[in-house]
């Protein structure tokens, strides 16, 4: 559990230039879109311009995911065609339902990965319906791929019949559930976008209380919440206790000439030991 899921910012991927500026944030997450910040008539032209950028993958500072269509649109399988490629970490699923939707996704991603000869890649469901909510902790466990969910609220809201309200009273029980499954399948939870950019206080008070109902990051749709919500939701001394575990084993296994090992029954390799260290910095800034 090294991985930071502090921030998940959203980057349009039909913009040229957004997908430049992002070689600069600092999230933990740079998430290039393909769903609802690109119109239908756009698709194909995000694709390509996505595919191009993962090329340029060692300019960029954070994990790199890229959010697909949803299991709805049949748009998916065109989707992983385009992106799934060397330099993309994982993708982001919106409008998960339930796990059949997740075990067609999985099996085209395993075809497409086992074809081009690369590592499994990781899978992040976003939850934003009631049938979602319903189903999270099926969702959370369903497989390896998944270290964290999203939890999306507009969308959840819309479903429900609930008029938006910067309170989020609507969906205060899904808000809430969300953590709760998530922790009890060992992944961690990235809370939904906070919409209004020139209310920041408004924007604080939302994270802390994301935080206090156990989410370990948020989804961000500006750089300038970037800083904000890394000081709030800064690495748990539960993490950073499993970080310098995951450094002191590995550094000792790479210097008796073996490389990867285990921490307490997990599997720990360079990319694991990077996040620890990154961790580790982190909690002494």
């Amino acid at each position: 559990m090294t991985q930071l899921f502090r921030s998940l910012i959203f980057v349009p991927g039909n913009n040229p230039r957004f997908l430049e500026k992002a070689k600069a944030l600092s999230s933990d997450i740079v998430c290039f879109d393909l769903e609802d910040s690109v119109p239908d008539s756009e698709k194909k032209t995000a694709r390509n311009l996505i595919k191009n950028s993962l090329k340029s993958r060692n300019d960029y500072h954070s994990q790199i995911f890229v959010r697909t269509n949803s299991p709805q649109s049949g748009k998916i399988l065109d989707d992983l065609k385009e992106i799934v490629q060397k330099g993309i970490d994982g993708i982001v699923i919106p409008k998960v339902n339930n796990i059949s939707e997740l075990k067609k996704i999985q099996k085209d991603l395993i075809q497409i990965e086992k074809k081009r000869k690369l590592k499994p890649i990781q899978i992040l469901p976003s939850i934003e319906s009631s049938e979602g909510v319903v189903n999270a902790y099926p969702i959370c466990s369903f497989s390896k791929r998944i270290h964290a969910v999203v939890f999306g609220i507009f969308d959840l809201l819309n479903d429900l019949g609930v008029e938006y309200t910067k309170d989020s009273e609507g969906a205060k029980y899904s808000r809430s559930k969300i953590p709760v499954d998530a922790k009890a399948a060992g992944v961690s939870c990235i809370d939904g976008i906070w919409q209004d950019l020139n209310d920041a206080k408004g924007f604080e008070k939302d994270c802390i209380l994301g935080k206090s109902l156990g989410y370990t990051g948020k989804s961000l749709i500006h750089p300038d919440q970037i800083e904000l919500t890394h000081k709030l939701f800064a690495p748990t001394k539960s993490e950073i206790e499993w970080a310098k575990k995951v450094c002191e084993i590995y550094e000792k296994s790479t210097k008796s000439g073996k490389g990867a090992t285990t921490v307490e029954g997990k599997m720990i390799d360079e990319v694991h030991y990077k996040q620890a260290k990154s961790i580790i910095d982190i909690s002494k800034n």
